[in-house]
């Protein structure tokens, strides 16, 4: 290239929403790189949005940019190309003169201005339109996310060329021979035998590698060559992202005509059996949604400094994987990753049905743009070591021989990535394609889940949400089933058509017969696991001080408010999310456990501000942490190395045999040939049992089997928290579990107890006369109440409640766990967290949650069960209060039927023991009408 001229800074600007065309002359101006509404113009928006984020200038129409630059005599004769990066549909005019339209979303508008430019003054006019987009961009417009912005937010600038230069360069790594192939065109060569001059240098590297310069006679506009890096050349991986600077030099004659510097990496990332492998070693994919959500801006950043600070930020946290769903990132976010070892899996900007021309629906223009878009992606970003794999779209349905049709092609383009047909392609109803070389989805059949938690309109649930907490669950019989394929589910499901939940709604889409025997033969990602919510952190509103404001996280707020629990709020937000992290370790460990999972893809990390805003990250949408897990913890189950411990349950009485089978999980680069491991089972003071396994002959490097710990545990009269801590000696691998120890043989009297299971009129006699009652309602008739639920809501209760009204399913749940009064004196005999914890689950899942909604503020459930934002009720599984004369104590649990678990018994053993103490004292007294009301 001879010259770039930055066109960044001031532009003429004006706004154009009724599309009635340029008038002149502009009255307005406005900064480029950027959005019409980061700059706050036009009519502010005075929108209330519930389900995202509210864009407070929200613009869609045409705007006009317009700026006058000077073209000096030198280069007005030259090649010269106009460069926007990241827009929406541009049409550009130089001097009145139209130039054409560009419409791609994902990759920059390049417009050629040879021989239109003039020496002197030139006025470059840009409209850009946000609207009539040839397919509706999926999180690249979509207002849950960044935004259906109008503007241009990268770089704006002239590159100038001489008349013979270089394009369409491309560069093919092989690590095999230690080289790249460089693919490329020469421009305006006609006779002249060109010589290519080529050298490069390594960088981003602990080891400088300097290889030779080397020149190449070129014959022919469009060239092929093989630069030999030798022996020592530097492979690029997560863990070592070494890079190379190559320099590209075009003489004629014996000069230079034109220099390309292009940075790449030498590496190759394939599908290898059940696994990804990088450079031929094994590797497992920690991955991250991601749809390019920034609060602050409404558009993704364009800086390279930026997005460094992004993917370290989720490097931190374990992740080596960024999915994009439905979207593409900008250039800067292809470099960083580069820099820092991030495998990236860029995707399509569609979220539909692909049809074939026999369809009544099809849309060729919609088809022929998002396959351009494709091609267009690979050319512009296919350099970059990073870039790894590439989807056609999130949750597709349609033709899936197109759909197969269209990976073959992307494949024979470009052979540098991996293909997939799409992320939970067909649903219910996956089936793998002879073209794509990875599977993204959730299940193989209706039953063959390979993901811990599902909505409740997809069910059935998940792992997490329904089975007895303990660390054995894996998905390797899910994947792989033991039984013959044609064994397998014989009831497969016929042809037809089906609903669906899509997106934020539904959609009747067409079925071919399930094929439910699916084994697969290419590695399977599990797809947007996790989505466990919890609730609003408030502080947050003050952060979004840009163009996005969180009116949302405001009504939330005045609802908690108006149900009188707004002195709840922060506790409900770090209870939950304590509960939401418990959930997230057991889904993480379970993928860690899989030995036929290749990897996962993570929903999410950080809070998702769309789509009836999904509070379910660890860090909020700004990427900051919530202050529930540090990065250390996370990093225990989420991590290149994970130690496992597989044992049935949490909850054990005095001298019951524990049994854990100990794993390690390890996909770091550097072999173990021998370790120790160090375990103690241990409380605040003491360590009850200790051990140690020596490990050598370790037959699979990244499932290696450690040992089994046997031990009796602990004689105690009193409840007792302890931690299994695993550790491997002089490493920065370690685990913890908390277990619940409880006293053996507890005897249950309820001699002397006015105990019921409903509110009869004994009751009632007995609490005029000043007794002491106890009710532990009868579930069923508890109408005022909701369903006890231990597990986190998935994603967000008013998205899936309305999915599964109008799909005529059960509505979830929707709660987020406990808040627990656990100084209360009924907890003498049942220590307890604040928050949700294994020593809950039986108790919880057996129980309701009366609401409680009207009662006055001081009248705080003992045990409290958190709500959703949309609902805010009050709900309580165990409070306490006076009743005409007596004193009554209610918990919601059916003991009955889970009187054989010890921690059932134990609490139980608690709430007879405060009853019968001078410290059952309610402060609050409820009138029986009101009781009666509330409780039946």
């Amino acid at each position: 290239m001879y010259q770039r001229i930055d066109l960044q800074g001031l532009w003429d600007f004006q706004l154009d929403e009724k599309k009635e065309g340029l008038k002149l002359p502009f009255i307005e101006q406005i900064r480029l790189p950027g959005t019409t509404s980061y700059a706050r113009k036009g009519k502010k928006n005075e929108d209330i949005e519930l389900g995202f984020l509210t864009d407070e200038y929200n613009f869609e129409g045409y705007a006009w940019y317009a700026k006058e630059i000077n073209i000096t005599e030198d280069i007005s004769n030259k090649k010269c190309f106009l460069y926007l990066e990241r827009t929406r549909i541009t049409t550009v005019w130089i001097n009145n003169i139209k130039i054409g339209t560009q419409k791609s979303l994902c990759t920059p508008h390049i417009y050629d201005l040879t021989g239109v430019l003039v020496s002197g003054k030139n006025t470059i006019t840009i409209l850009v339109d946000n609207t009539n987009y040839p397919t509706k961009g999926g999180h690249m417009t979509s207002p849950d996310t960044q935004t259906n912005w109008n503007g241009i937010t990268g770089r704006i600038e002239l590159q100038i060329f001489n008349e013979i230069y270089l394009s369409d360069l491309q560069l093919y790594p092989d690590i095999s021979s230690k080289s790249v192939n460089i693919i490329g065109k020469i421009n305006g060569i006609n006779s002249e035998k060109a010589i290519l001059s080529v050298s490069a240098g390594s960088f981003n590297s602990k080891n400088l590698h300097i290889v030779a310069e080397k020149e190449f006679i070129i014959e022919s506009a469009e060239f092929h060559v093989n630069y030999e890096l030798g022996e020592d050349a530097l492979l690029w991986s997560e863990f070592e992202p070494n890079l190379y600077n190559l320099e590209l030099n075009l003489k004629i004659n014996g000069s230079v005509v034109d220099r390309e510097k292009i940075a790449f990496g030498l590496r190759e990332f394939k599908a290898e059996g059940d696994k990804f492998t990088i450079n031929g070693r094994k590797t497992f994919l920690r991955g991250k949604h991601d749809a390019l959500l920034f609060p602050r801006t409404g558009f993704a950043p364009t800086n390279v400094d930026e997005w460094l600070g992004i993917l370290k930020r989720a490097k931190s946290y374990g992740i080596n994987h960024y999915r994009f769903h439905t979207c593409c990132p900008p250039e800067a976010a292809f470099t960083a990753a580069d820099i820092l070892g991030i495998y990236l899996e860029p995707e399509l900007p569609f979220w539909g049905t692909v049809t074939d021309e026999n369809d009544e629906n099809h849309n060729q223009e919609e088809q022929d743009y998002l396959i351009n878009e494709g091609y267009s992606i690979l050319k512009t970003f296919g350099n970059h070591p990073s870039f790894v794999m590439m989807s056609l779209g999130n949750e597709l349905w349609g033709s899936k021989s197109k759909i197969n049709e269209l990976l073959g092609k992307y494949k024979g383009f470009d052979n540098r990535r991996l293909y997939t047909q799409g992320s939970n392609n067909f649903q219910f109803f996956p089936e793998i394609l002879e073209n794509e070389d990875f599977f993204c989805g959730v299940r193989f059949s209706r039953d063959r889940l390979f993901r811990g938690s599902y909505a409740m309109c997809d069910a059935p649930l998940g792992h997490v949400q329904t089975d007895r907490p303990g660390t054995i669950k894996d998905y390797d019989e899910q994947i792989f089933p033991p039984l013959p394929a044609n064994a397998e589910n014989k009831s497969a499901d016929s042809e037809g058509t089906i609903e669906i939940q899509y997106g934020t709604g539904t959609k009747k889409v067409k079925t071919a017969k399930n094929i439910s025997g699916i084994i697969p033969d290419i590695p399977v990602i599990s797809h947007e696991i996790g989505q466990y919510a919890m609730y609003p952190n408030f502080k947050e509103i003050e952060k979004y001080t840009g163009s996005l404001k969180a009116r949302n996280f405001e009504v939330f707020k005045k609802r908690l408010e108006e149900k009188g629990l707004e002195h709840l709020a922060e506790k409900y937000f770090q209870c939950s999310g304590k509960l939401a992290v418990t959930c997230y370790k057991e889904e993480l460990e379970a993928a860690f456990r899989s030995k036929k999972l290749a990897g996962f893809q993570l929903l999410d990390l950080q809070d998702f501000s769309g789509q009836g805003t999904a509070l379910v990250g660890i860090l909020d949408a700004f990427l900051d942490p919530k202050g529930i897990v540090t990065e250390e913890e996370w990093r225990s189950f989420c991590s290149d190395a994970v130690l496992l411990a597989r044992f049935s349950k949490y909850n054990y009485i005095s001298k019951e045999e524990f049994s854990a089978h100990v794993q390690l999980t390890y996909f770091r680069n550097t072999p173990l040939n021998k370790f120790k491991v160090l375990w103690e089972l241990k409380d605040n003071r003491i360590i009850y049992e200790e051990g140690e396994f020596i490990v050598s002959d370790i037959e699979d490097e990244n499932y290696i089997d450690i040992g089994d710990i046997h031990f009796k545990m602990p004689v105690t009269s009193s409840v007792k928290k302890l931690s299994l801590a695993l550790r491997i000696e002089n490493m920065d691998i370690k685990k913890d579990y908390d277990l619940w120890l409880y006293p053996q043989n507890l005897f249950i009297d309820k001699q002397g107890y006015n105990i019921f299971r409903n509110f009869s009129s004994e009751a009632i006699k007995l609490l005029e006369k000043g007794e002491n009652v106890i009710l532990f309602p009868e579930l069923d008739s508890l109408q005022n109440s909701i369903e006890g639920f231990f597990a986190s809501d998935f994603w967000c209760y008013p998205m899936f409640r309305s999915i599964s009204e109008s799909m005529n399913r059960k509505v979830p749940v929707g709660t987020l766990g406990l808040l627990i009064d656990n100084t209360h004196p009924v907890f003498e005999h049942f220590p307890c967290e604040e928050y949700s914890t294994y020593q809950w689950w039986s108790i919880v899942m057996n129980s309701r949650s009366i609401i409680l909604d009207g009662t006055p503020k001081k009248f705080n459930p003992i045990v409290q069960i958190i709500d959703n934002f949309e609902r805010n009720h009050k709900l309580g599984l165990m409070f306490e209060c006076k009743v005409l004369n007596g004193k009554l104590f209610l918990c919601a649990c059916n003991f009955d039927q889970i009187i054989d678990e010890p921690e059932a018994r134990q609490l139980l053993y608690s709430i007879l023991k405060y009853v019968q103490s001078e410290k059952f004292e309610p402060d609050y007294k409820m009138e029986l009408s009101e009781l009666k009301e509330i409780v039946f």
